[in-house]
C-alpha cells in the first residue's frame, strides 16, 4: 500500500487517428479527474504521443489541446516521436518523457487512441495495485462499444499453444484447453499471465526493474514480452473486470480486413519465441503451427479464419530468418538503456 497519493503519468500514443486520439483523451481526462477526486492530493498528467503520423495529426491534436485548455499548466503535452518505431518505441517516447514537474510517477498508464476508459476505469487499476504489493500490472475489462467483450486476458504462448491455434479440431482443442492463449474472462479480478495493452497500467517499479518495451517489436508480441519480463522478475499481472474501457479495435493497424499478414507480425513473433526462449524452442513453435494448419487442412469443412497463404508466409519468413542467422535480434536501440525513469526525462 502507498503511503502518500499516487503520481501517475497518461501515455496515449496516436498514429494518423487524430480525432479518435482526441476523444480517447477526453475520456481519460474524466477518468484522471475521477481518480483526484476519489484520492485528493494525487497528481496526473498526460502525454499525447504523436508517432510521426505525417498527416497533420500532431498540428491538430497540439491545436486541439490549446484550444480545450488541456495544455494549461502542463496537464496535458502534445510532443512528436520523430520516428515510427512502432508501438513500443512509440510508447516509450512518453514513458521517458515523465511527468512535467519532472518528478517521476508512480504508475503509467497506456490507453490506445481507439479506447475510452469509463471515469472509474483508472482508479479500479490504482486500487488493484495497491491492494496487491505483488502485482505491477494491470490492465481492464476491454469490450466493444456495442458491450460485447474483446479477448484480452491470455496466457504466455507456447509451442502446444501454437498447436491447438493452428488444428482448430475440436478434440485436440478440448485436450489442449489449459494451453489455449486465451483466457475465459474472468468474473473477479485475478492473476493472468498477460494482457492486451489498450489499458495497462504498469508500476514505475517494475520498468524501473525490467526496462521498457522492447523496441525490436514494431507492432504485436510486445506487451507479451513486457507481461513475460515482469513476471520473470517476480511482478503479477491482474485483468480488473471493474475497469472498464470500450474499445473499437485495429483503427490504426487494419488488422480486421488483413488479407496477407504484413511482415512486421511475423517478425515480432519470432522475436518473441527466440529471445524468451531460445531458437530450438522458436523452431518448435514454427513446427507445431505448421503440423497443426495441415490437420485442419485435411478436416472436410475447414474454416477459412486466417489468410490463404497464412502458412506459407509463416514458414517462408522463419526459415530465411534462420538460415539468415538473424532470428531473434533486436535492434540497436533496446529497451535497457537507460533503465530508470528518473535517469530517462529529455532523452526521447
Amino acid at each position: 500500500m502507498m503511503t502518500r497519493s499516487p503520481r501517475l503519468l497518461t501515455v496515449l500514443l496516436n498514429w494518423r487517428t487524430a480525432p479518435m486520439t482526441l476523444r480517447a483523451a477526453e475520456a481519460g481526462l474524466t477518468a484522471m479527474a475521477a481518480l483526484r477526486e476519489a484520492m485528493p492530493g494525487a497528481r496526473t498528467d498526460m502525454v499525447i504521443v504523436d508517432n510521426d503520423s505525417g498527416d497533420g495529426s500532431f498540428e491538430m491534436l497540439r491545436d486541439q489541446a490549446r484550444a480545450r485548455g488541456w495544455t494549461e499548466g502542463g496537464a496535458v503535452r502534445v510532443i512528436q516521436s520523430g520516428h515510427n518505431g512502432g508501438f513500443g518505441a512509440g510508447n516509450n517516447v512518453g514513458i521517458r518523457t515523465g511527468m512535467a514537474d519532472g518528478e517521476a510517477p508512480d504508475y503509467v498508464y497506456l490507453l490506445n487512441s481507439d479506447a475510452f476508459p469509463t471515469p472509474d476505469a483508472l482508479l479500479a487499476l490504482i486500487r488493484a495495485l495497491e491492494a496487491d504489493p505483488s502485482a505491477g500490472i494491470a490492465g481492464s475489462h476491454i469490450h466493444g462499444e456495442d458491450g460485447i467483450p474483446h479477448e484480452t486476458a491470455f496466457r504466455f504462448p507456447s509451442i502446444l499453444s501454437e498447436f491447438e491455434d493452428a488444428a482448430r479440431i475440436g478434440p485436440i482443442s478440448r485436450a489442449l484447453a489449459r494451453y489455449r492463449v486465451a483466457l475465459p474472462m474472468p468474473t473477479q479480478t485475478s492473476a493472468v499471465d498477460w494482457l492486451a495493452g489498450a489499458s495497462m497500467m504498469i508500476r514505475r517499479d517494475v520498468l524501473d526493474r525490467i526496462g521498457l518495451f522492447d523496441e525490436a517489436f514494431f507492432l504485436y508480441f510486445e506487451e507479451t514480452d513486457l507481461c513475460l519480463r515482469a513476471a520473470r522478475a517476480g511482478f503479477r499481472t491482474l485483468y480488473v473486470p471493474e475497469s472498464r474501457v470500450p474499445h473499437i479495435g485495429s483503427v490504426s493497424t487494419g488488422m480486421k480486413g488483413w488479407a496477407k499478414v504484413p511482415t512486421y507480425w511475423f517478425d515480432s513473433r519470432l522475436h518473441y519465441f527466440t529471445k524468451s526462449h531460445g531458437t530450438a524452442y522458436a523452431m518448435g513453435c514454427t513446427l507445431a503451427q505448421a503440423l497443426g494448419g495441415a490437420l485442419h487442412r485435411l478436416r472436410p469443412a475447414a474454416s477459412r479464419s486466417r489468410p490463404p497463404a497464412f502458412l506459407r508466409d509463416l514458414l517462408s519468413h522463419d526459415m530465411a530468418a534462420w538460415r539468415s542467422g538473424g532470428a531473434g535480434r533486436s535492434r540497436p536501440r533496446g529497451p535497457d538503456a537507460p533503465r530508470r525513469l528518473h535517469d530517462m526525462k529529455g532523452k526521447s
